[in-house]
């Protein structure tokens, strides 16, 4: 989109921002290719403003043994409630709407970073045992024939708030496409359909802080996402409208569960540690 036909610069957050998605008229512009469930590129238009945007009509969704149908659109409106809950915002501004196909989850687009930045290096694949300064390691990847390289990812606090909110989530997807370094050194997160499961479900590549005290800005986030998530608290009441109740409970004893153990999460063995594809 032409620069002089962005909204001007602001919180992503506003609200703003949140009635463009749910009030704006959405036009299709096209398909993202590679998904495995539906997702348009579109436009949002509403009171004079334009953005870009995503949207994933629940009737694109494909079955999941896992997870019940239909519901992974409300899933991604969850992540986002949780991101914004924290102070974090990792996750793009998130609604829940009618559509040109039906209700779905449409999420503002995030364009790259700006002109002059350069985009961070976020994941690589590296020769030896040890991932060198500035890199946690996450684990040896086969690169084909017969041979292996460590895989890593950068030891930056935005990836690490980000593997903190995995946590709370249990996202069961953290791939590196997903990860979107942004203008100013803004960095989110996206795709969080197959997520809130009552179950551990937890796989990502940001595994590189596993058994690692948590730091004391996330142990604050934590204690303050434990009150809200409390019983009649408005994020718990939030909640209860986009996961089940055996959902919302996980969701509370995840939080807990990390404020006593004071650690970021290691892979529990019952269930493939790394996404695949892991891109």
């Amino acid at each position: 989109m032409p620069a002089p036909e962005r909204i001007p610069s602001r919180s992503l957050t506003d609200p703003e921002s949140l009635t463009l998605l749910t009030e704006g008229t959405l036009t299709v512009l096209g398909q993202v290719g590679g998904a495995s469930n539906a997702v348009l590129h579109c436009t949002v238009a509403y009171d004079g403003e334009e953005r870009t945007c995503a949207y994933k009509p629940v009737a694109g969704e494909q079955p999941l043994w896992d997870f019940p149908d239909g519901t992974l659109a409300q899933r991604e409106v969850a992540a986002y409630e949780i991101s914004r809950a924290t102070g974090w915002d990792l996750v793009p501004p998130t609604v829940l709407r009618d559509g040109p196909y039906g209700q779905g989850m449409v999420q503002l687009w995030i364009d790259g970073p700006g002109d002059g930045e350069d985009a961070p290096e976020l994941l690589a694949l590296v020769e030896g045992e040890e991932p060198g300064d500035g890199w946690k390691a996450v684990g040896f990847a086969d690169v084909g024939e017969g041979r292996t390289a460590l895989l890593v990812h950068a030891d930056d606090p935005r990836l690490r708030r980000l593997a903190v909110l995995d946590a709370v989530i249990n996202n069961g997807d953290r791939k590196g496409g997903h990860l979107l370094p942004a203008a100013g050194g803004r960095l989110f997160g996206i795709d969080h359909g197959v997520t809130f499961n009552a179950d551990d479900k937890l796989r990502t590549l940001l595994w590189g802080w596993a058994g690692e005290p948590l730091t004391e800005e996330a142990l604050a986030v934590l204690g303050r996402l434990a009150a809200e998530l409390a019983p009649g608290a408005a994020l718990a009441t939030r909640m209860a409208e986009l996961i089940t109740p055996a959902e919302l409970e996980a969701l509370r004893e995840r939080v807990d569960g990390l404020l006593k153990s004071a650690a970021h999460p290691k892979p529990s063995g019952q269930w493939p540690p790394i996404p695949w594809p892991p891109v």
